[in-house]
């Protein structure tokens, strides 16, 4: 029985996620022996938005796929990049005439892997197509072509997340949430053969929120004012995701673990 084992790491952000993500990706590539490496990467630009310098950041350190969220339009120089590229992905269910595609494949080991992108509505300020109509219409293009397929979930409650894992339950090899940059703990297999867990959490600073500067966001609370939100760079940094084990004859997952580093020296540019 072939096997493959596919990285997955929550919303990296800014300059703090990037550089912890430079410093031990290595590291857990031989670790996990991971065959792929898939990554939300809508933070990683000052922590909002992602631009093509980063987008050849990610390649270089053999990033397969990036997929994004609801602020995948804050750079606009990325609008431009999804012309000639497949290995970005915004949300499937943004309308039809937006940039870019919410889906994608790429080949490991000679097994083609399919990836969907596709953004909850639940306290989310887009009005955004059915999330669960999306899928359907999503698994329609993968039919016939690959049963090893992944979905990034990129939305705010846990209970949107875990509808749509069970909706997939047994039609897709895992199922991964993202936004919130919490790490959960409730990676499982579902009855169906479903990997599963409600968020990934994030690269960043760990004494920060949701990887910014506390100190703003709390002051946001207090008053109800508009306030800039700034990358945090303090140590430590955290890197957090799951690794997910797919039998590649099924596409059925064997096993999903949890990864957490945490690390306090590394080397961040302070600029952001």
């Amino acid at each position: 029985m072939a096997q493959l084992r596919i990285l997955f790491l929550g919303d990296l952000v800014g300059s703090t996620g990037r550089a912890i993500f430079h410093k031990h990706i290595g590291r857990l590539r031989e670790e996990y022996r991971v065959d792929a490496i898939i990554v939300n990467g809508e933070n990683s630009a000052h922590g909002r938005g992602i631009t093509p310098a980063i987008m050849g950041f990610f390649k270089n350190h053999g990033v397969d796929v990036v997929t994004s969220g609801n602020h995948i339009w804050a750079r606009q120089e990325i609008i431009s990049y999804f012309a000639d590229h497949k290995d970005l992905l915004r949300p499937i269910n943004f309308p039809q005439s937006t940039p870019g595609s919410g889906l994608t494949t790429f080949l490991c080991k000679g097994y083609e892997i399919g990836v969907i992108n596709v953004q909850g509505r639940v306290f989310m300020r887009e009005y955004l197509s059915c999330p669960f109509r999306a899928m359907d219409s999503a698994l329609t293009f993968f039919k016939g072509k690959t049963s090893l397929i992944f979905v990034d979930v990129h939305a705010e409650a846990t209970s949107e997340k875990l509808g749509l894992a069970f909706y997939l339950d047994g039609r897709v090899s895992g199922v991964v949430g993202t936004h919130t940059h919490v790490q959960t703990a409730d990676e499982r297999i579902l009855p169906g053969g479903t990997a599963y867990i409600t968020d990934l959490g994030m690269a960043g600073s760990l004494n920060s929120m949701i990887g910014m500067k506390k100190e703003a966001i709390i002051q946001n609370f207090i008053t109800q004012m508009p306030t800039r939100f700034v990358v945090d760079t303090s140590m430590p940094v955290i890197m957090t995701g799951a690794c997910i084990t797919v039998d590649t004859d099924t596409g059925k997952a064997l096993a999903i673990e949890r990864i957490k580093v945490i690390d306090d020296a590394v080397a961040v540019d302070t600029d952001e």
